[in-house]
């Protein structure tokens, strides 16, 4: 399971329902709070992708280039719920984004929500 990834880039990481006035506190490139990943959210058809645009050498399972496609819709004020699906895996998970300004917190959860993973992440300016 590359559970890791999926949390990293869930970014975003996750946005198909929400409008671009809507994902606009999404949008950008942000670095993940371990100095492991940096990634940028943007629109992508009528979804969001996060893809990854740069991954600290040595991490085995992620690769620059990777997208998560995100089905989000906004739920609060800077706050998204919904799904993220890994191409590259072949593999959809639950994801919550909540994005205060130039911080971004991802969960993602696998196993039906038994298993979850908080990310931090700054925004890249």
């Amino acid at each position: 399971m590359h559970f890791k990834w999926i949390v990293t880039v869930a970014a975003m990481l996750s946005l198909g329902s929400a409008t671009m006035a809507n994902a606009a506190g999404i949008d950008g490139q942000w670095a993940r709070g371990d100095g492991n990943a940096k990634v940028r959210i943007a629109p992508c058809g009528s979804n969001i992708c996060a893809t990854n645009t740069w991954i600290k050498p040595g991490t085995p399972s992620e690769k620059a280039g990777d997208i998560l496609t995100m089905t989000i819709k906004p739920v609060s004020d800077g706050g998204y719920s919904g799904t993220a699906f890994d191409p590259q895996r072949n593999l959809t998970y639950k994801i919550s984004v909540s994005v205060k300004g130039d911080t971004m917190t991802t969960r993602g959860c696998v196993l039906a929500g038994l298993l979850c993973k908080d990310v931090n992440w700054s925004r890249i300016n």
